[in-house]
């Protein structure tokens, strides 16, 4: 079994910041492309921020100059840190992986339990 667990989320003024952390763990051989997404209730999951193994990043420009995306591989754990934030950030935070297992099967797009961060105005 392979777990996702996100920390760092809570609440914050407007202007002030948060760090998520996912740390994965379990029968992983390798993680592929690490994310941040988000999502609001009624609304769909959207992309915040991802990187892939090699380190090569992409933001949504919603968040660009504001969040940064990093990654320690050696614990499987990516960060998120949210700087400036707006109370348009208020959302669901939710890590994703993509990961070969122990046993060389392929995952795509899996899911932690994700965070809630709350920014107020």
């Amino acid at each position: 079994q392979v777990q996702l667990v996100e920390s760092g989320g809570g609440l914050v003024q407007a202007g002030g910041s948060l760090r998520l952390s996912c740390a994965a763990s379990g029968s992983i051989f390798s993680i592929n492309t690490m994310g941040w997404y988000r999502q609001a209730p009624g609304k769909q999951r959207d992309l915040v921020a991802s990187i892939t193994a090699d380190g090569n990043t992409n933001y949504a420009d919603s968040v660009k100059s504001r969040f940064t995306i990093s990654r320690d591989n050696a614990k499987n754990t990516v960060y998120l840190q949210m700087n400036s934030l707006k109370p348009e950030d208020t959302n669901v935070y939710y890590c994703n992986a993509d990961y070969f297992d122990i046993y060389g099967l392929a995952y795509k797009d899996y899911w932690g339990q994700g965070t809630q961060v709350t920014v107020s105005s």
